[in-house]
Parts: structure tokens; sequence; C-alpha cells
């Protein structure tokens, strides 16, 4: 089953809605901290109103922790970026797939951007920076989830 990775979110309700969509569909959610807000259960709560605790969610301490993680699950990981050249819909996805997302006000460092399995892109208009993170996240997910669970 695919999953999806959220790099140090900064905004909680875009943290919320995905978290909502997550636990809709039954797709694991990570948080990679530190987030841009604080995470503790009663603001996790207010984030994703009551879908919290139907939410199969796991917070990673750091990218490291995260990382560590990746590796040992043997996932291959694959990041959403505006940086990216393949559209996302030209990827061909598995059940051991995890969809990473960058921070809503800088996307991923270089090193995380480096070490990544898969890059992929939401084509756009030219001149537009970026989608919603909830919007792209739902996309994204919606055609692995497609692919996925033929």
């Amino acid at each position: 089953m695919i999953q999806i990775a959220l790099y140090q979110p900064d905004i909680p309700g875009n943290t919320g809605t995905i978290m909502r969509m997550a636990a809709c569909l039954g797709v694991p959610l990570h948080i990679i901290e530190p987030a841009g807000f604080d995470l503790s259960e009663r603001n996790l709560k207010r984030a994703g109103m009551d879908y919290l605790e139907l939410t199969n969610l796991t917070r990673h301490i750091s990218w490291q922790a995260f990382y560590d993680w990746h590796i040992a699950e043997n996932n291959r990981l694959i990041l959403a970026s505006t940086k990216a050249a393949q559209p996302y819909c030209d990827l061909e996805y598995g059940d051991n797939d995890v969809l990473l997302f960058g921070r809503e006000s800088s996307g991923v460092p270089d090193n995380v951007h480096n070490t990544v399995d898969e890059r992929i892109l939401i084509e756009m208009q030219p001149n537009m920076r970026s989608l919603n993170l909830a919007m792209s996240v739902a996309m994204i997910s919606g055609e692995a989830i497609r692919q996925t669970r033929i």
C-alpha cells in the first residue's frame, strides 16, 4: 500500500486536510518533524478534526529518523517537486511507494532532494509557482491509488 509523508509541514489546516484524506482512503501518513506549528495531540486533533484517531499516523523526529525507517522498510521514496521533470501521471507506482511532499514555504532541502528514488511533477501553466499542498497530495495519491488498487 502506498504511504504519504509530509516533510516539516508549515500549515495546520493543510496537514489536517491531508490527515482526513489519509484516514478516509486508508493510506498511512508520516509527518517528518520539526513542523512549522505545534504538533501536540491537541493541535493535531484541532487540525484533523475527529479524524486523528482514525489516521494511521507515524511521527518521525527528524529527516534522518524517517530516512532510516525508509531504508529499513525497503520503500521507494518519491518526491513531489516543482524541480522534477517527470510528470506524476507518467510514473508507474507500486505498493511499497512513499509519496513525499515538502514544506509549503520551501519544499525540501537539497540533501533530501538528492536522496530520493524518484522525483515527480504536477505540470502547470507557465509562470505558476505551485498548487496548495493538500491539493497536490490528493492528486498524486489519487493516481498512485488508482494504479495500485486495480
